[in-house]
């Protein structure tokens, strides 16, 4: 490993990784899977939804692939599925981007966010995640930077997840962050993980929650700036929204058609 200070054999790590990235996909999945259950959400949605879901969650598959291919030491299909995965990341900058436009162009914006700051956000978050797995990748020789850089990529991700078990309702006007920032629990894991076992955290985790916070803060910033503004309006431009303001709060729906 390119770390000198980093004494543990590299199987220790990559068990570790493996069983975090699981964790992290069970809480992912648990979300969906709640609201499902509890009548809150249904199959009933737009085309463009359903594209989106199997994209976002055959990434979650990915992930999971990778990680476990790693920790079972099959690195050489581990580095032919990441041929796969550099191509669905695409899908993943397409469809999420594009899903996040025709959910405020339809007003569909969840109620508890404000579509300006939404339709800033969301984009970011992904391309922040984008990013960090771009960095994995070309650190993929020192593998302690690659997989923890992977996994700050996935936490970026754990937005919607989280934000379907947390009572995001009562969080306005800072749900957003909130079921962002909340996913830091997992590089926090990994910091302890190698204080205990390293003696000292990796910095890849640092950089990790410097990002998610850098474009947390700076969504902010912009969505509720006349950039903000500017985006939400050439959004909207043509819809039966346009000319409202972005920055007011959707209503509640009501109950999801059987």
């Amino acid at each position: 490993m390119a770390d000198a200070n980093i004494t543990a054999p590299v199987a220790d790590d990559r068990r570790f990784i493996r069983n975090l990235a699981t964790g992290m996909a069970v809480i992912l999945v648990s979300g969906f899977v709640v609201q499902l259950v509890m009548g809150r959400s249904s199959f009933n949605a737009p085309l463009i939804v359903h594209a989106h879901a199997v994209v976002f969650m055959g990434w979650v598959g990915i992930v999971l692939t990778q990680v476990w291919l790693a920790g079972a030491g099959n690195i050489a299909l581990h580095k032919q599925v990441g041929k796969v995965a550099a191509i669905w990341a695409l899908g993943l900058l397409v469809f999420g981007t594009w899903v996040t436009v025709a959910t405020v162009q339809t007003g569909r914006t969840p109620f508890f966010f404000q579509p300006q700051h939404f339709i800033v956000a969301n984009p970011l978050s992904l391309y922040a995640a984008i990013g960090l797995l771009v960095a994995a990748y070309l650190m993929r020789k020192q593998t302690d930077w690659h997989a923890r850089l992977q996994i700050g990529s996935f936490v970026l991700l754990m937005g919607p997840g989280f934000g379907r078990l947390l009572p995001m309702p009562l969080l306005p006007p800072y749900a957003f962050e909130i079921a962002v920032l909340v996913a830091i629990i997992f590089p926090a894991i990994g910091i302890l993980y190698d204080w205990r076992v390293h003696g000292r955290p990796h910095p890849a985790w640092f950089w990790g929650i410097g990002v998610l916070v850098a474009v947390t803060v700076l969504a902010r910033v912009i969505g509720f700036s006349p950039i903000g503004e500017g985006i939400y309006d050439a959004v909207v431009a043509d819809t039966p929204l346009a000319g409202t303001s972005g920055l007011d709060f959707p209503p509640p729906p009501g109950p999801p058609p059987v």
